[in-house]
């Protein structure tokens, strides 16, 4: 079956079922809001355990991390992605289920090997990108005097 571009654009076209942006974002707002309203929560609830500002936020930032790694272990965080989009991706729950779910997958391959080699395989690149343009902006500011 030979076909131009075009014509296999067409095609795949047809047999695209529509994205559903109205819910999409529905639930997109809703999740992360939600992600985000747990995060203020836990802040409160930490500094009315004596910690500072500073450190509720770390502790905040800590805790959801570590029950966004748990949830992923479990398979539920990816079932919640499906739905929510990018409401789980953009607060820092994304990102740890972007280190984890690789850890998981691979660690039949060994601790070294597996886990520890592969575990950086989404995140590496968003992390180093975020170390160059930080240093890259702290340059900049330093020689315009900042």
């Amino acid at each position: 079956m030979d076909m131009t571009n075009e014509e296999y654009s067409r095609y795949v076209a047809g047999l695209a079922k529509p994205s559903p942006l109205w819910k999409d974002l529905i639930w997109a707002f809703l999740v992360g809001g939600s992600i985000c309203t747990l995060g203020q929560g836990l802040g409160d609830l930490y500094q009315s355990w004596g910690l500072d500002k500073t450190d509720a936020g770390t502790a905040v930032s800590v805790t959801l991390i570590f029950l966004s790694a748990f949830f992923t272990a479990l398979g539920w965080f990816d079932k919640l992605a499906q739905h929510a989009g990018a409401g789980t991706l953009v607060p820092i729950t994304g990102f740890a289920n972007a280190v984890a779910s690789p850890a998981l997958e691979f660690k039949s391959e060994g601790l070294v090997l597996g886990v520890g080699a592969r575990m950086f395989i989404i995140a590496g690149p968003v992390i180093v990108y975020g170390l160059v343009a930080s240093v890259i902006y702290g340059v900049i500011l330093v020689l315009m005097g900042g």
